[in-house]
C-alpha cells in the first residue's frame, strides 16, 4: 500500500524545475519506501486520493512545511569504546528528533578508529538494531594506514578524515605533509573525499599562555590563532591543485583563511568547505567565564569573524553548514564541582547539538539574507553531493528515498534539557529561544519521529549506506559514489540485526 504525505506547504527542489513551496502530495512506495510521484495541486491530489481510494494511506500535516530530510556529514558516534560520551542509539534519535535522515559519522574517539577494513567492521557492527536514521562513515588517514586506503573505499567509506595536528587522541595520531601526499596520491581518481581538520601547531600554543587565567575563554581563545588555520589551509589548497582528489576542510573558523580558498578554486581545486553552527550562532565575546560547555577546536571566534562567516555562506564560498556534534562527559568537559571546573586549558573540546541544527541555522539565516532554499542547500543537498548520496538523497521526487523532514518555520521554542535527545545536555544553547520547530521526520516513507505522540520515537529503522566508487562525474568535478541497495551485504536496516553477518569485503 503506498503513502500519501500531504500539506498546504511543499519545498521541491527537483533538478528538472525550479525550487518552489505548492500544495500538494508526496506519493512514497510500501516496497521500497522512495518517492513515485509528486502530486502538485490540492486538485492532483483530491484527484490521486479518490482514485486510489481503500489502497493507499494518507498523512495530512496541514500548514507544517514539507521539505528533504537533513544531512549531517561531521557527527562523532563513539561506539565502540566511548560509548560513555555518545552511543549510535542516543546520537540518531537526537538526530531524527532535528529532522536529519542521514548522519555521517567521523573515524575518530571511538575505539578502534574507523583506519582499517577490520575496524570499519567492527563500527558497523556496533551499530546494528541501534540506528534511527542512515548512517554512513568516514575512513581515517593516520600515520602507517595508507595501505588500507583503497580497500576502506571499496568496502564503503565516503573519504577520510586527517588531522594536521595533535587530534587529543592517541589512537587517531595526526599525519605530516610527507605523508598527506603520499595518500592524496594513492587516491587519486577515486572519488572519495580527503577530508582536513585543518590546524597546525604555530608559535603560540598553551605552553605560552601558562600565566594567564585558564577560567577566561580568551585565555584558550589566544592558544589558537587564526594562523594555525590559515597555515594549515595552504596547504590543504595545494594538495587540491597538485592532485586529482576532492579535498574538502572540516568545521572552518577562522574567516582570514577564506581568500587561501578563494585562489585554489580559482586554479582549479577541487575544494569545498564547511562551517559549523558554533561559529554561525555564537561569538567569542559572549562566552562566559569557566563556561567550557563552548570550547571547541579550531575556537569561537569573535563578532567580526562571524559576521565574515556569514557573507561567505551567504556567497557560495562556504559550500554546507554541519553540527561537528563532538560529545563528551560533564567530567571530561570539567563541568562538575572541583577546582578544576571550567578549566579551559584542560576541559575537553568539544560542542553537542546534533538535534538543533535545523532552529540554529534558521533563527539567524534570514538576516543575511538567506532562506528556505539556501537552507535546504546547505544542510540537505550540498551534504548529499559531498558524501556521494545525491543520486539517492536530498530530493522529493521519483526515484529518491522518502526522507522528509516536517517542520513550522514560524514556531518557536525554548531549548531545555528534558527535550534533548544526545546522551550528555551539556550545550551553550540551553535556555536559548530558536525558531523553528521540528513536528516529525520521515525515512524511507516511514515516520521514525513525531513530536506529538507518546512515544515519540518509532523502532530504529536506519540502514547502514556503505558506498563504492562510480564513475559519474557531479557538480564538485569529482567522481561521485553510488548507494548499493539496501539489499546487498553492504547496506542493511539496523533493525535487522542479522543482515551485516557477511558484509561483503567487510
Amino acid at each position: 500500500m503506498e503513502t500519501v504525505y500531504t500539506s498546504k506547504r511543499i519545498f521541491l527542489n527537483s533538478a528538472l524545475r525550479p525550487a518552489e513551496v505548492f500544495s500538494g502530495g508526496i506519493v512514497v512506495s510500501a516496497i521500497d519506501g522512495k518517492v513515485t510521484r509528486v502530486l502538485h495541486s490540492w486538485a492532483a491530489t483530491a484527484s490521486y486520493l479518490s482514485d486510489n481510494e481503500g489502497e493507499c494511506e494518507h498523512v495530512d500535516f496541514g500548514d507544517l512545511l514539507l521539505m528533504p530530510g537533513l544531512i549531517d556529514t561531521h557527527v562523532h558516534i563513539n561506539e565502540p569504546g566511548r560509548t560513555e560520551w555518545e552511543g549510535f542509539h542516543t546520537a540518531t534519535k537526537a538526530a531524527a528528533a532535528g529532522g536529519f535522515t542521514t548522519i555521517c559519522d567521523m573515524p575518530l574517539n571511538s575505539i578502534p578508529p574507523t583506519t582499517s577494513v577490520p575496524n570499519l567492521r567492527t563500527k558497523v557492527n556496533a551499530a546494528r538494531g541501534k540506528i534511527f536514521v542512515d548512517v554512513a562513515f568516514w575512513g581515517g588517514l593516520v600515520p602507517g594506514n595508507e595501505t588500507e586506503l583503497r580497500r576502506m573505499i571499496a568496502s564503503g567509506v565516503i573519504g577520510f578524515k586527517c588531522f594536521l595536528c595533535p587530534s587529543g587522541v592517541d589512537e587517531f595520531p595526526h599525519v605530516s605533509e610527507e605523508q598527506v601526499h603520499a595518500a592524496a596520491r594513492i587516491m587519486e581518481g577515486t572519488g572519495a573525499v580527503l577530508a582536513f581538520h585543518a590546524e597546525v601547531e604555530c608559535q603560540r600554543q598553551a605552553r605560552d599562555v601558562l600565566g594567564d587565567d585558564p577560567y577566561k575563554y580568551r585565555t584558550f581563545l589566544d592558544t589558537r590563532p587564526d594562523a594555525m588555520e590559515q597555515q594549515a589551509i595552504a596547504l590543504v589548497a595545494k594538495i587540491a591543485q597538485q592532485y586529482d582528489v576532492r579535498t574538502h576542510v572540516v568545521h572552518l573558523s577562522s574567516a582570514q583563511a577564506l581568500p587561501i580558498v578563494r585562489q585554489a578554486r580559482a586554479h582549479g581545486g577541487r575544494l569545498t568547505v564547511e562551517t559549523c553552527h558554533h561559529y554561525l550562532a555564537l561569538a567569542a565575546e559572549d562566552v562566559p567565564d569557566a563556561r567550557t560547555e563552548y570550547k571547541c577546536c579550531p575556537p569561537i571566534r569573535g563578532r567580526s569573524n562571524r559576521e565574515q562567516l556569514w557573507r561567505a555562506v551567504r556567497d557560495g564560498e562556504i559550500d554546507l553548514v554541519v553540527s561537528d556534534h563532538s560529545p563528551s562527559t560533564p567530567q571530561m568537559k570539567l563541568l562538575t564541582e572541583g577546582k578544576r571546573r571550567g578549566n579551559f586549558l584542560e576541559a575537553w573540546g568539544g560542542i553537542s547539538s546534533l538535534q538543533l541544527g535545523l532552529p540554529l541555522f534558521w533563527t539567524h539565516c534570514q538576516r543575511y539574507g538567506l532562506e528556505l532554499e539556501d537552507t535546504v542547500r546547505l544542510l540537505c543537498t550540498e551534504p548529499a553531493r559531498l558524501s556521494g548520496l545525491d543520486s539517492r538523497k536530498s530530493r522529493l521526487e521519483p526515484g529518491y528515498d522518502a526522507d522528509i523532514c516536517v517542520w513550522d518555520p514560524e514556531g518557536v521554542f525554548t531549548v531545555t534539557e528534558d527535550m534533548i535527545e544526545f546522551q550528555h545536555k551539556a550545550t551553550p544553547y540551553l535556555n536559548r529561544t530558536l525558531r523553528g520547530v521540528v513536528h516529525a521526520t520521515i525515512l524511507r516513507g516511514s515516520i521514525i519521529y513525531c513530536r506529538s505522540e507518546k512515544p515519540a520515537f518509532g523502532p530504529p529503522l536506519g540502514n547502514i549506506v556503505l558506498a563504492s566508487p562510480s564513475a559519474s562525474g557531479n557538480d564538485f568535478g569529482a567522481k561521485s559514489r553510488k548507494i548499493r541497495s539496501p539489499n546487498t551485504a553492504y547496506s542493511a536496516k539496523g533493525s535487522s540485526p542479522g543482515e551485516l553477518e557477511d558484509v561483503a569485503d567487510l
